[in-house]
């Protein structure tokens, strides 16, 4: 049965709710530490006595364990549960963020950075492939857009707490104020997950003999070999290096080029988040009206819009509507590669979900290195505009990808 011709599905649960709600504050603490580093990029520049490029590595060293991790992550929600993992992996990136607290050099940082990124890899991807297992596909998009919330709100609180903190009390409390999030979410979850497990034992009075566990490679065979699941792996990498990566330097683009402090340049920014979180107000028309195509098509154009007036417009205030712009565009075009790649393979879905994650990050990492390699010899402003380009020229290939395999679908007997 195609996904269009499933039924009306029942409410979720009150108890899958909440779970879901917890799970969303997750994301926003992942998100809020992928994203802190940026508006900080320059103070650490002066702090360190080094240059963009290297204090850059605290972001894309981030992002290169994230990614590698999801290898490990993956499998390991399948085998143990998606939630259990996703507490814990929260309470050890507040320990991550104590240590960068208490970083006494930029290698030291970079380190610690590292730490909290293997922590965060398992949250937003678990999150995603627990919450598919326990909502039914026709709820799953717009479910995930709610969940988004926290993701956007993270993205947008990331840049405005590192750009906020630094400019007033200095860098190392935005890892302060991190530590202690993680800290509070991670005792939420796991007070959570002991409830389900005591409600999951009073179900189970009968004694059941576990199937055999899949190898790793049976597991990620079929999602390698997949020529839809391929496309989309390649598609999510392309959209982390055009889309996050790019989005590490604006920031740094606002405060060398248009002259605002790093608290002013972060606040504008954390504006892609509030765009973001328009989007998923308004999510459940226009996945109705738009479908998945024009959301892609339409996301990534108005991305690429709004990136250009970042780049080039010689007045500030400007830039607010664009950020708006460009966060609402992003995250059409994201939470639908999220749907599909929730579910590239559902007999293995933590382990799809996470190496979609993987491509995500690893292409994040790539992008943010290149992009602060290519900013002091082509400057900012065409930095910051071949950003939004890619991620305009994705969103149109994309979405063409989509209509054909809807196309595709409808002639399937």
């Amino acid at each position: 049965m195609s996904p269009n011709a499933i039924p009306a599905a029942a409410p979720i649960s009150a108890t899958t709710q909440r779970s879901i709600l917890l799970l969303s504050f997750a994301t926003f603490s992942s998100m809020v530490a992928q994203r802190i580093c940026d508006a900080m990029l320059p103070e650490l520049s002066r702090s360190f006595d080094a240059s963009l490029a290297q204090v850059a590595q605290v972001v894309s060293m981030f992002a290169i364990v994230y990614g590698l991790a999801q290898l490990i992550y993956g499998p390991l929600g399948d085998r143990l549960g998606k939630f259990c993992i996703v507490a814990w992996a929260t309470l050890c990136c507040g320990i991550g963020s104590a240590l960068a607290v208490f970083a006494a050099s930029l290698d030291l940082l970079v380190l610690a950075r590292m730490a909290t990124g293997l922590a965060a890899a398992a949250i937003i991807p678990l999150s995603m492939a627990w919450i598919a297992d326990n909502v039914r596909f026709d709820q799953l998009q717009e479910t995930l857009a709610r969940v988004g919330l926290g993701t956007t709100l993270g993205i947008g609180g990331g840049q405005l707490v590192g750009g906020l903190m630094t400019n007033t009390l200095g860098w190392r409390w935005a890892f302060v104020v991190l530590a202690l999030l993680f800290g509070a979410v991670g005792a939420l979850l796991l007070k959570d997950w002991l409830r389900q497990k005591a409600e999951q034992a009073q179900v189970d009075t009968a004694p059941v003999t576990p199937a055999p566990a899949e190898s790793f490679f049976a597991q990620t065979l079929p999602i390698l070999t997949g020529r839809w699941s391929r496309v989309v792996l390649l598609v999510a990498f392309a959209e982390g290096a055009a889309g996050f990566g790019a989005l590490a330097m604006w920031a740094t683009h606002l405060h060398r080029a248009l002259h605002l402090s790093l608290s002013g340049a972060g606040t504008i920014v954390a504006l892609f988040g509030l765009g973001g979180m328009a989007y998923m107000a308004s999510a459940r028309r226009l996945i109705a009206g738009l479908g998945q195509h024009g959301l892609t098509a339409a996301g990534g154009s108005m991305m690429g819009l709004a990136a250009l007036v970042v780049a080039y417009t010689p007045w500030w205030p400007l830039t607010v509507p664009a950020s708006l712009l460009a966060g609402f565009g992003f995250f059409m075009f994201h939470n639908t590669m999220q749907a599909n790649a929730a579910h590239m393979a559902p007999q293995a879905r933590g382990t799809g979900v996470s190496m979609f994650a993987a491509a995500l990050f690893l292409g994040q990492s790539v992008g943010a290195m290149l992009a602060a390699g290519l900013i002091d010899r082509v400057g900012s402003p065409m930095v910051v505009a071949l950003g939004g380009g890619a991620i305009a020229a994705l969103g149109l290939c994309f979405g063409r990808a989509l209509r054909l395999r809807y196309a595709n679908d409808a002639l399937s007997p």
